[in-house]
């Protein structure tokens, strides 16, 4: 059937759901294709900023729909079909969520020019087999029973765990962030993280598809009954949990903080333009400088009434342990209060032994009255943008990393603490780092403040800064601990331990935040168990889908041996 046939069709039987269903599993070749990439394009409207949940009710049953009728010939050809509807839902969702990508190789400079389409449709492209091959292990354990719902979650789960976990790992745009605008169910995250909510938006989304499919009473509404209860669970769950400190909007006389912590974030907005400007490093600096001692009130007294500031991910435009001057010029304006400031910063480290005579760091550098005190170095690094995977291949053919750091930069050997002091310990995190919850999860018994410093300037006013924002909430939500999150160009904020903003600067704002600091929550459920609670929930999901796949086919046993068909030959002995 074709697209005008299945159209016309649809609109003769009167948008009837069943004939619905029905002529979008006959689809076939390019007719197939398109919709499955239409759905994962509607399907990418349910992230941040946009954040429209319910558009997975309509773009999920469609992808069921797909699948269902990936099963004529044999079963090569049902793999191959499960294959493509697969790729082309994901890069339909990848590409809807990912096109701000394509502003980096504008901002970058012009070199990086020719390189757009490979970022806004390659990579896209790229992500979209990991979602083909998450549709062929569903399509392996696929029923007719609503049982095929749970082997949808559990092929795509399967999919998602390996695009967060191979080649580096990119668990961005993740199933379960759709929920992270929607306080209330986002809680859940606390219980089984971001991953097990995205099992669970698959399971819940996928439910609807039974009402076109199944003719019986109880097979057509159950499973939506039970996405509904589920949601209505997460609610509760998240309401309870929100409530003794305010509800969606933090109750800063009910919520727990830091006691004897003002904390200051400055967001300069400044320009990658200007940051490649050479000499612009003074003038940058000095501006860090005039905004953190900013009055904010009419009784505030500026840097004097501040025990904490935070700058952004590499503020400065040069490498600060080697400039003496701009230190003293720092510590100088720190003297009066006794400030502590946590700045991002680009360390160098001299290494002889290599060609290029030294190693440069993405850090965190932590600076009082005396000078430098402290240093995290980022551990995972970005392939392209902080360094070139394949260095020696990629660049005789022209590409290089994005940031103008000779050689790129060392990813630092493993995680180290910040200790920061008046905090009660610190969780040091850069950019793009917020997207691991696996690396980031503190030591056991430990209770610290995540500091993230970023620089989504690169991005520019898309929706790449919201989508990070999100990550970061579902991060705080997940291990129950507190955010200072301090971005050049927005957006800078405070999170609580249930993801809530205490206070933000918006996006593409020069601004500066005066909040105080949350005290980290409960230990969560999620971070007791970790990878366990992902794995428990993935175990039931496919012990379900193949349950339904094997009684299926034991039903279909048992009507050919009732109509009397022959029984297949038995393979003899060796």
């Amino acid at each position: 059937m074709g697209w005008a046939d299945f159209w016309q069709e649809w609109r003769d039987h009167r948008f009837a759901l069943s004939n619905l269903a029905g002529h979008v599993a006959l689809l076939e070749g390019r007719s197939r294709a398109l919709l499955a990439f239409l759905a994962g394009l509607l399907a990418s409207l349910a992230l941040p900023p946009v954040s429209a949940l319910p558009v997975l009710a309509l773009a999920i049953p469609l992808l069921v729909w797909l699948i269902d009728g990936a099963s004529e010939g044999g079963f090569r050809r049902m793999m191959r079909a499960a294959f493509v509807i697969g790729w082309c839902f994901g890069f339909g969702y990848f590409l809807g969520g990912l096109w701000w990508l394509g502003a980096a190789f504008i901002i970058g400079g012009e070199q990086f020019v020719w390189l757009l389409p490979l970022g806004v449709i390659g990579l896209p492209a790229g992500l979209a087999f990991f979602p083909a091959f998450g549709v062929m292990i569903a399509r392996m354990i696929w029923s007719a029973s609503p049982l095929r719902f749970p082997a949808l979650a559990f092929g795509l789960g399967a999919s998602e765990w390996a695009r967060a976990h191979w080649l580096t790992g990119f668990p961005w745009n993740g199933f379960g962030q759709v929920f992270a605008d929607h306080l209330w169910l986002a809680q859940g995250a606390a219980l089984v993280g971001a991953e097990g909510l995205g099992l669970l938006a698959l399971l819940v989304f996928a439910a609807p598809a039974s009402l076109g499919t199944d003719r019986h009473f109880t097979g057509r509404w159950l499973p939506p009954l039970l996405a509904v209860l589920i949601l209505a669970g997460l609610a509760a769950h998240g309401a309870a949990r929100l409530a003794p400190t305010g509800g969606v909007r933090p109750d800063l006389a009910t919520l727990p903080l830091v006691p004897e912590v003002k904390i200051r974030i400055v967001q300069p907005n400044v320009a990658q333009e200007e940051k490649n400007r050479g000499g612009s490093g003074a003038e940058i600096l000095q501006r860090y400088l005039d905004l953190s001692d900013r009055a904010t009130g009419a009784h505030a007294r500026g840097l004097a009434d501040v025990t904490h500031l935070f700058w952004p991910e590499a503020a400065f435009p040069f490498v600060l342990d080697r400039e003496p001057r701009a230190i003293e010029a720092i510590t100088q304006a720190l003297a009066p209060g006794g400030t502590i400031l946590v700045t991002g910063s680009i360390r160098a480290e001299e290494a002889p032994e290599t060609a290029r005579r030294y190693r440069f760091y993405n850090s965190i550098q932590m600076l009082d009255r005396e000078g430098l005190q402290a240093t995290y170095d980022k551990v995972h690094l970005v392939p392209f943008g902080e360094y070139l995977p394949f260095e020696s291949l990629l660049r005789g053919i022209g590409l290089q990393q994005f940031v103008r750091v000779l050689g790129g930069f060392s990813a630092s050997e493993r995680r180290r603490p910040l200790d920061i002091p008046g905090l009660p310990g610190s969780l040091p995190i850069i950019c793009f780092e917020t997207i691991f919850p696996h690396e980031l999860a503190p030591a056991e018994g430990s209770r610290p403040v995540m500091v993230n410093v970023t620089n989504d300037a690169w991005f520019g006013p898309t929706s790449g800064p919201y989508q990070h924002l999100a990550q970061a909430r579902l991060r705080a939500i997940e291990f129950g601990l507190p955010m200072i999150r301090a971005a050049n160009s927005g957006i800078s904020a405070v999170i609580d331990p249930y993801g809530r903003m205490v206070a933000q600067a918006p996006l593409g704002t020069i601004d500066v935040i005066d909040a105080p600091l949350p005290a980290p929550g409960q230990q969560t459920l999620y971070l007791e168990t970790i990878w366990y609670s992902y794995a428990t929930v993935m175990i039931l999901l496919g012990a379900a889908g193949s349950l339904g796949f094997g009684l299926q086919r034991w039903n279909r046993g048992r009507h050919e041996r009732a109509d009397g068909l022959p029984a297949r030959a038995k393979r003899p002995k060796s």
